[in-house]
């Protein structure tokens, strides 16, 4: 709730932790637990940890770089703050009821080889919802970047940590326990995603 207020109250700055918590709950490591366990399903066990921590790597090196060229993506597209907060929340809505209502089909995608940066970096991890609320969180106050890019990288490292140790985690936790930890995050997500559709609105009504 922290971060919903913090997001969405006016004149409230959102912190450093709560930015976090969102683009973690956003880039859902433990959904992507099975995803990038099948992905690399053909590769050779010795070689599965080095090839997650390099794909991780590019993942944040491409959402550092989009933190700070997106905002001229947006003036080049002239999209209105109103219209990124609600296309953000939309983003975000459809990421969280995935979370928890996931289709019939399979996530993943079909890799056949050693996956590079398609399909684990792009976009399991630096996916369209990530870069979507980093475009939201700089448009909104982007001469507080220092604290985006700490959020960023908070997030990255909790998340990182999680699909590193991706086999034991679904070991210890068993993919029952991995999808109800999904889902408790999912409908956290909703929470944030319908605030944000509401604050677009509002904003887009306001002017």
């Amino acid at each position: 709730m922290l971060v919903v207020m913090s997001i969405t109250g006016e004149g409230l700055a959102i912190s450093l932790f709560s930015a976090a918590a969102l683009l973690f709950f956003v880039m859902d490591p433990l959904g992507n637990v099975p995803l990038f366990l099948s992905a690399l399903r053909q590769v050779d066990p010795a070689r599965v940890r080095s090839i997650i921590l390099r794909e991780l790597l590019i993942a944040l090196a491409i959402l550092v770089v989009f933190l700070f060229i997106g905002g001229f993506i947006l003036e080049l597209l002239q999209v209105s703050p109103a219209a990124l907060t609600a296309g953000g929340g939309v983003i975000l809505l459809l990421i969280a009821l995935r979370m928890i209502f996931p289709a019939g089909e399979p996530r993943g995608e079909e890799v056949q080889e050693e996956p590079f940066v398609v399909p684990l970096a792009i976009p399991y991890t630096a996916g369209p919802g990530m870069l979507a609320t980093e475009l939201l969180f700089m448009e909104r106050e982007p001469d507080r970047w220092p604290v985006w890019l700490g959020a960023v990288a908070l997030a990255w490292l909790a998340s990182a940590v999680i699909l590193y140790f991706a086999s034991n985690l679904r070991s210890l936790l068993g993919e029952r326990g991995l999808i109800a930890l999904e889902r408790l995050m999912g409908m956290l997500l909703v929470v944030v995603a319908v605030q944000m559709l509401m604050r677009g609105a509002a904003d887009y009504l306001r002017h």
